[in-house]
């Protein structure tokens, strides 16, 4: 750990002198580059320079070369490609595989190389012909391929020719990460997928369209096209690469049985990491896109041009694609320091990304590079979503007027032009607004919302759609619950100094999902109460929107059956639809009331998602969860819902547990019901019996849910990103009562989550 952190540290020290650095000892970083061709499973070597301080004459990687003070890792490894072999490529073709420590004295003590190299690969079809190279005369004196398993055996045998690498240690990852890509069983692979996809019961939803007028119907169309095109935006917001990877999928999907295993299980994920499993990668760079570039290297007669395969991190990157890939909190926070606080907000603002100078200048400046150092005092700069994402939200805007000029409600009018002006100003003020109002028949959530895909800080926001059918029944009739959000409010278990003096009343539609798109990835929600933006939250409060039909499917396909084989019998007769429906309703209410803008003990304002950053939606979505078992049981204080509920609420919640944590405790909802459960559980509101089913304490539950309550909303309103991170760590976990009743799940193969089809939105896009 104290090796990893003086890692860090080395980022934002003064660089040394390279002489200084290997005459001294001190530690440093560097990148280490290597190419390796898919169809001769070779890697590219160069012969070091006889100049060299150090191994000279030597094979070694492909290229490398110091990380300079002001740059950053990627540019060095692209810059270091360009110079010394003349191959300049994108930033999709590097794959950080991981970071090796390279510490040995040489030279009979006068070189002492401390370094911490962080080492790419890159992926191409077949071998780069010799002659494309240019090579830096100073830095290489001849290339060659070699195979890879004939590679490894020198490094063991320890060849004097070659730099040495202990493939038995650190370095060796290399090799493994290779051979288990190319040599894996492809059968075994398919039947992995296969299990992986039997965890989603697929279902049809759909909605009744005889009450929309003609025109919506018709608008109705036109939002659906404009989703598709949310869609795309979110692919990209996931990973530069994702959607060229999306496009490769599905052309190959009918190519084999595993390409179309691939395909299915990527058109529920999103991306190539699973959302079940922790985010572990189930596609390989190896599975990847390919490219060809023409240009990347000197032009050979007769040879069409480079092609790679577009990378993508095994490690799901946590700041996705917002962020530079090489850019780690502490270099994003020196930088923040440094701005104002009006750029300060453009830096942690939902509707921006943050790029790199440096990189835009590579870039611009090709493979004519000499330096790519820049007059800017920092590397990092943000870009407005309406600018980065402008060739999608410009089709999407021009398809949000047209239905917007259809659309029979002044309301739905109002939403869709103002939404549409968002997309291109990226002032999303107005629109939200106009979201919270909106009072049509056709229902419509439409542009960037939640912040769950940015875990490093959970400040940038994905784009998502939802399009459904309202039902105006199910609406009138959970009305009572927005209606009642101040005296909620007022009655918190929280100090009286927290609370706020005007909780607006929640408008809460229920629909019937149509069409969904953009983030809306893995286990799919049951509801959502937005804005997020802390300013409309406070000045007017939030609206939610319950997903019926998606519930009901969830309630029949996974919550009865999961409260079959761990709720005990005697219990197993409370867990029924409307309680579970209310509790949902209840849930998105307590996203409205509790913290939201906070006074910091040092009197400094702020709010709740800026001070716990990336911990923020997993604790905001633990307080809804619990805070809204809290409220139901207030509400029948107060006769305003039946205490006949009682026993059914708190069962009911119960078997809602474990269908959330399967989700997986990297998902913030998976994250927040772990640590409810185990803290109902280790003061005694849950127990488990001999028979590994489980029930609740009616005697102990109440006090139980109020004391966490308590703790989460005490630790939200101090902005105690510290108390936030203790409550996690400890809660957050797969304690062995929840593996018994996962494993019991596992063996009946109940399904963990709905992949949901849309078959009138199908009917719409076969027309395109």
């Amino acid at each position: 750990i104290v090796t990893f952190y003086y890692y860090l540290l080395l980022k934002y020290l003064a660089t040394w002198y390279r002489g200084d650095v290997h005459r001294d000892g001190d530690y440093h970083r560097a990148v280490h580059v290597w190419i390796f061709a898919e169809s001769t499973q070779e890697l590219l070597l160069q012969r070091r320079a006889d100049c060299k301080d150090s191994w000279p004459g030597l094979w070694d990687i492909s290229s490398a070369g110091h990380i300079s003070a002001g740059d950053s890792s990627l540019t060095t490894a692209r810059r270091e490609l360009d110079e010394e072999l003349g191959v300049f490529l994108p930033k999709d073709a590097f794959e950080l595989i991981f970071i090796f420590l390279q510490e040995c004295v040489i030279n009979e003590g006068n070189y002492i190389n401390n370094e911490f190299n962080d080492v790419y690969l890159v992926t191409t079809l077949a071998p780069i012909p010799l002659e494309a190279f240019t090579l830096q005369d100073s830095e290489v004196s001849a290339v060659k391929y070699i195979s890879i398993e004939a590679y490894r055996s020198l490094l063991a045998d320890e060849d004097p020719e070659y730099v040495p690498y202990d493939v038995n240690g650190q370095y060796g990852q290399l090799f493994n990460i290779i051979e288990k890509r190319y040599n894996g069983n492809l059968e075994a692979r398919s039947l992995d997928l296969q299990k992986k996809l039997s965890r989603y019961a697929h279902v049809s939803l759909s909605a009744e369209l005889m009450g929309l007028t003609d025109a919506d119907q018709e608008a109705l169309a036109l939002l659906v096209k404009a989703a598709t095109i949310i869609d795309e935006t979110y692919h990209l917001q996931v990973w530069c690469s994702n959607p060229s990877l999306r496009d490769w999928l599905k052309e190959h999907a009918d190519i084999s049985q595993l390409g179309k295993l691939k395909w299915m299980y990527y058109l529920i994920n999103k991306s190539p990491w699973s959302c079940l499993d922790e985010n572990e990668a189930f596609l390989t760079t190896a599975d990847s896109s390919v490219k060809l570039l023409s240009t990347a290297t000197r032009a050979i007669p007769g040879w069409k041009g480079l092609e790679y395969r577009t990378a993508f991190p095994m490690l799901k990157p946590p700041g996705a694609n917002f962020y530079p890939p090489d850019m780690d909190k502490m270099e994003f926070e020196l930088w923040k320091d440094s701005l104002t606080d009006s750029q300060k907000q453009d830096a942690t603002g939902f509707f921006s990304v943050i790029k790199r100078h440096s990189e835009s200048s590579l870039d611009t400046s090709q493979s004519n590079i000499v330096d790519v150092h820049t007059d800017h005092a920092h590397d990092l700069y943000p870009v407005p979503y309406s600018e980065e994402y402008m060739p999608f939200l410009a089709r999407a805007a021009e398809l949000l007027h047209k239905a917007g000029d259809l659309a029979s409600s002044p309301s739905l009018k109002r939403l869709l032009h103002s939404k549409a002006d968002a997309f291109l100003s990226n002032d999303y003020y107005d629109s939200d607004l106009a979201w919270m109002e909106l009072d049509s028949k056709l229902d419509v959530t439409i542009g960037p919302y939640e912040t769950y895909e940015d875990t490093l800080f959970g400040y940038k926001a994905t784009f998502e759609t939802f399009i459904g059918v309202r039902d105006d029944k199910a609406t009138a009739q959970v009305k009572l619950f927005g209606d009642h959000l101040q005296v909620l409010e007022q009655n918190l278990p929280l100090d009286n100094v927290y609370k706020s003096e005007e909780v607006i009343a929640a408008p809460i539609r229920v629909i019937q999902l149509v069409y969904n798109a953009g983030d809306v990835k893995g286990p799919q929600t049951v509801a959502f109460n937005l804005p997020n933006d802390e300013r409309i939250v406070k000045d007017r409060g939030t609206s939610m929107v319950i997903l019926k039909n998606v519930s009901e499917a969830k309630f029949k396909l996974i919550l009865q059956p999961i409260a079959g084989v761990c709720v005990t019998k005697e219990q197993r007769e409370f867990v029924d639809f409307d309680s579970f429906f209310t509790h949902t309703i209840c849930h998105e209410c307590c996203h409205g009331i509790g913290p939201h803008s906070i006074t910091l003990p040092s009197g400094k304002k702020s709010t709740v998602r800026l001070e716990l950053q990336e911990l923020h939606s997993a604790l905001e979505e633990a307080k809804a969860d619990i805070v809204g078992l809290w409220a139901l049981k207030f509400l029948m204080d107060k006769d305003l819902l039946p205490k006949s509920m009682i026993k059914s609420m708190y069962v009911s919640f119960l078997a809602g547990c474990f269908r959330s944590v399967r989700f997986g405790l990297e998902e913030a909802h998976g994250k927040g019901q772990a640590l409810q459960f185990n803290w109902l559980f280790e003061k005694g509101a849950f127990v488990l019996h001999p028979d590994d089913t489980f029930s609740v304490d009616f005697d102990k539950v109440e006090g139980v849910v109020e004391s966490l309550s308590r703790e989460i909303l005490t630790i939200q309103a101090r902005g105690d990103k510290d108390a936030a991170k203790e409550l996690l760590k400890k809660y957050c976990t797969m304690t062995h009562p929840l593996k018994v009743a996962l494993e019991e799940l596992e063996l009946i193969q109940v399904p963990v989550d709905i992949a949901p089809e849309f078959p009138i939105a199908d009917k719409i896009l076969l027309k395109k």
